[in-house]
């Protein structure tokens, strides 16, 4: 009776931790999901504010519908500064902050993405 107890009480924890392990996995795949959804829409965002010369031309959210990022989101935001600059470039600097999030829940996951161009 012993020996079915303790062999019972194995069972039960490993079963605990191959739970664990998969949940933590599905975590860090939601973190990643969320991370490149940042960085994809960090890059659309530089792409339109150079073209259009002004975060006017950034428009958010910026939802994902096909692909690895599908139902993930990005929201940007856009800040410039304009200063007197020396060399190529401009004199307008941008500051575009790109928030992606995927999943709902306790499964979400929210990444932030900080970049400056000019």
């Amino acid at each position: 009776m012993f020996v079915i107890t303790v062999l019972a009480l194995v069972v039960v924890g490993m079963a605990q931790m191959q739970q664990a392990t998969g949940e933590s996995v599905s975590l860090q795949i939601q973190s990643q999901r969320a991370f490149y959804s940042a960085e994809s829409g960090a890059q659309v965002a530089v792409a339109r504010v150079l073209d259009g010369a002004s975060c006017s031309a950034l428009s958010t959210p910026l939802v994902f519908n096909t692909g690895a990022l599908s139902g993930c989101r990005s929201d940007l935001t856009c800040e410039s500064v304009t200063a007197n600059i020396s060399g190529p470039g401009g004199n307008t600097v941008y500051t575009i902050t790109s928030v992606g999030q995927c999943g709902a829940g306790p499964d979400q996951s929210v990444r932030r993405v900080e970049v400056r161009v000019r």
